[in-house]
């Protein structure tokens, strides 16, 4: 686990300097604590003899092989150099096959195996990979350099292509090491923060800058860059099976998933939230262990946000070693940490939680496995059942005809995280709405209406034709011809999932030193639960079936029955009283930073109205002092 930047340029005047490339290494060495190196090569030359530069820095968090693997790495010949992000969980067998071929290896790492891949099928060696990475591949002999993400987009890759150079890193704070990069503020990725609290790949917040995408690679040569596709996953299809069956593959993968994911040489625990996920994830690599795994919990003194009695009730029935973590008010402070290294606005509220669950982990372990991934491909999220009785209520009368609609809409809401008129409102809000908008209702955070209401009148002059709602609805129509659950678990694999969930968890595990890996997103088990029929994952009110028919005697049942509480912070609360004098000093001054986005009474009348309950704008509130620290951060 490691980070990785660098560049390619043919335009002399836009080279690399080793004093620029030790900024851009340094800028990440947050994520590989261990060891620092940088390789720079002035003298590559293309077919028709123009020169190139090539510069790689690299930063080490070492897991496997810990003396050796050394990077930037090259092939035997030195005509290929590579950096590269994460982990190859199948390199063993990878390397068997390649010692078959005739390479020879000089490490015992699992980077190594990319190389000699590459060597054998180019461009196409990705699709033989199964693990999480971002990998640099410089070839002298093509004059091309190759990006490359992994196909579920836990590990991110940002990169940028101007005058005749490409720049590329692991975070954003590499490539803004390089002058003329992150320049200037793109107003829709504003607009898309707002909608989804993130800012959706391929775009960042920077003009110019990009994300690759999961899934994909980019090939630059000639001074062009070519992005390609290269997972062929097409959730559109189901593939008939019995129960049975289902359950007896998914306990193969699954064990198979862990199993690869236990190998480690620093020690290893697990995250054990006391969810369906979490809980499983412990017990499988609990019986691959000589001794009990170590786990970790975190929870907070508000109890409709902690769930750790949960957490240390499979944590006895499993026998594992437990440590509980408490977040109080005041670690909200950390937003400051949270803002530098996110490095765009992310507005993702449990990256307060998971930020303090790596920091304490990682004071006990290195490596820490996760539960991440089940909700979207099990149909856990309660949205998912949202959608399912919308249907059904839209199929027997007339949404207008609703009994008490309009006097629902009138309630002030509640404190409660699982307030019943808060979802009551939103819930009825989209029935009349057809199903990807409808859905795009209950995930937004500021709806469409509220966004243009709050904008400042120069603002709105600034932001282009297209509307976020797009992003949403191409992940949407990939899965055309499947049930509307199917249809949305599948949108949040290829949407939330790697631009919310993965990238929380690999920022605030990477600020740590700590790597966390999530063996249910082996791209195996995702391609087979997208396969799968709904009515294996879902019936009625309940998700996550095939997880309980497969695997319900590991853990207790209450596990399975509980209601389901996620990974939150109590955010609405804490504006009423802790964070009320943050928002007053930082949104309502004078010289807030949001002024020339947003109306300064719009957002002063949102304070308000939560302030005094009448609304909960919490979640909203949160990624509008997310977007003032951003900014007064970074621009």
């Amino acid at each position: 686990m490691c980070g990785i930047t660098g560049a390619v340029w043919s335009d002399q005047r836009q080279s690399i300097t080793p004093e620029v490339l030790t900024r851009m290494t340094n800028a990440i060495s947050h994520r590989g604590p261990d060891d620092s190196q940088t390789w720079i090569d002035t003298n590559q030359q293309d077919a028709y003899g123009n020169h190139i530069g090539v510069a790689l820095g690299f930063r080490r968090l070492s897991i496997i092989d810990l003396k050796g693997a050394r990077q930037p790495m090259s092939n035997e010949d030195d005509s290929i150099q590579m950096v590269f992000n994460g982990e190859i969980y199948n390199y063993q067998t990878l390397r068997r096959r390649l010692e078959g071929r005739g390479h020879q290896f000089a490490t015992d790492g699992d980077g190594e195996s990319i190389l000699h891949l590459y060597e054998d099928y180019g461009a196409d060696c990705f699709n033989h990979l199964n693990g999480m990475f971002a990998i640099g591949i410089w070839d002298a002999k093509r004059t091309r350099f190759v990006l490359a993400r992994d196909r579920i987009g836990q590990k991110p890759l940002y990169y940028a292509v101007k005058n005749n150079r490409l720049v590329f890193g692991s975070e954003l704070k590499s490539l803004a090491a390089v002058e003329g990069i992150c320049e200037e503020i793109d107003p829709a990725a504003i607009d898309e923060f707002l909608t989804y609290q993130y800012v959706p790949h391929p775009g960042t917040i920077w003009k110019g800058v990009r994300k690759l995408a999961p899934g994909h690679m980019a090939i630059y040569e000639n001074g062009q860059l070519a992005v390609h596709r290269y997972w062929n996953f097409d959730p559109s299809i189901e593939k008939p099976i019995d129960g049975e069956s289902a359950c007896e593959h998914l306990r193969e993968l699954l064990t198979d998933s862990v199993k690869l994911r236990m190998q480690s040489d620093v020690p290893l625990g697990a995250f054990l939230s006391g969810g369906i996920d979490s809980s499983l994830i412990t017990a499988i690599a609990n019986e691959q262990c000589d001794s009990s795994v170590r786990t970790f919990s975190i929870g907070f003194p508000v109890a409709d946000f902690d769930e750790t009695a949960y957490a240390a009730e499979v944590a006895k029935h499993l026998g594992t070693q437990h440590q509980r973590f408490e977040v109080m008010p005041s670690g909200v402070d950390v937003i400051d940490k949270l803002v530098w290294h996110y490095d765009e606005p992310f507005g993702d509220s449990s990256a307060v939680p998971t930020w303090y669950l790596s920091e304490l982990t990682k004071s006990e372990v290195t490596v820490a496995l996760s539960g991440d991934g089940g909700d979207e491909l099990f149909a856990g999220y309660e949205r998912y059942r949202a959608l399912w009785l919308s249907n059904k209520l839209r199929s027997l009368f007339p949404v207008h005809k609703i009994p008490g609609l309009h006097l629902i809409q009138k309630l002030p809401d509640s404190n409660r995280r699982k307030s019943f008129v808060r979802r009551g409102k939103r819930f009825l809000e989209a029935l009349d709405q057809p199903p990807a908008r409808r859905y795009l209702n209950w995930l937004q955070i500021f709806p469409e209406s509220l966004r243009a209401s709050i904008y400042t009148d120069s603002f709105l002059e600034l932001l282009p034709g297209d509307d976020p709602f797009d992003f949403l609805d191409s992940a949407w129509t990939r899965s055309t011809g499947r049930d509307l659950v199917t249809r949305a678990s599948t949108t949040d694999i290829l949407s939330y999932l790697p631009c919310d969930l993965c990238t929380k968890v690999d920022v605030a595990s990477m600020a740590h030193g700590l790597e966390v890996r999530q063996p249910l997103l082996d791209h195996r088990i995702v391609e087979f639960a997208a396969s799968l029929p709904v009515d294996l994952k879902f019936r009625g009110k309940r998700g996550k079936l095939i997880l309980q028919d497969a695997f319900g005697s590991m853990i207790p049942k209450s596990i399975f029955t509980r209601k389901k509480m996620g990974f939150g912070i109590p955010i609405a609360n804490w504006f009423r009283n802790e964070l009320k004098p943050m928002v007053h000093d930082t949104l309502l001054a004078q010289d807030a930073r949001i002024s020339p986005y947003f109306r300064q009474e719009s957002i002063t009348e949102l304070v308000r109205s939560h302030e005094t309950n009448e609304q909960n704008h919490g979640y909203r509130l949160w990624n509008l002092l997310i977007l003032e620290k951003w900014l007064r951060e970074w621009t």
